[in-house]
């Protein structure tokens, strides 16, 4: 029976993959980064987080930033790999920083980004990629 098998196919990893990319940027993108254009001003005004010393705008910027043009990058698997990168150091100054590494409790959802983030990172895109289609 192949649905028991141990071996893997390329097309099912790839197919994985799209599935991890879309909802995860989709996730990001609609719950978090949309979120923080629309709220902008009244997350400023209750003091965002300043984990690097550039200022609470800054700061606010570069997450806005990641959370919505990174999310959608990941989403096509376009650039996929450096897209990852401001979501994952995102993701680990919430888990590390502001949640204090409690990823049992405050942080278990920016955890499981932090751990989604850091597997495209790895595995890259898959196949059904718009990083694949221009790479051939």
């Amino acid at each position: 029976m192949k649905l028991l098998s141990s071996k893997h196919s390329e097309a099912g990893v790839s197919f994985s993959l799209l599935l991890l990319r879309f909802s995860a940027g989709a996730a990001m993108l609609v719950n978090h980064g949309l979120k923080k254009i629309t709220g902008f001003n009244e997350i400023l005004e209750k003091g965002f987080f300043d984990p690097i010393g550039i200022g609470s705008k800054a700061s606010l910027y570069l997450i806005t930033f990641a959370e919505v043009f990174c999310a959608i990058l990941i989403i096509f698997g376009l650039l996929t790999r450096l897209a990852t990168i401001p979501l994952i150091i995102g993701m680990s100054v919430i888990v590390f920083l502001v949640s204090k590494g409690d990823i049992f409790g405050q942080a278990e959802l920016p955890a499981f980004y932090l751990a989604i983030f850091i597997a495209l990172l790895i595995s890259g895109p898959g196949r059904y990629s718009l990083d694949r289609m221009i790479g051939k």
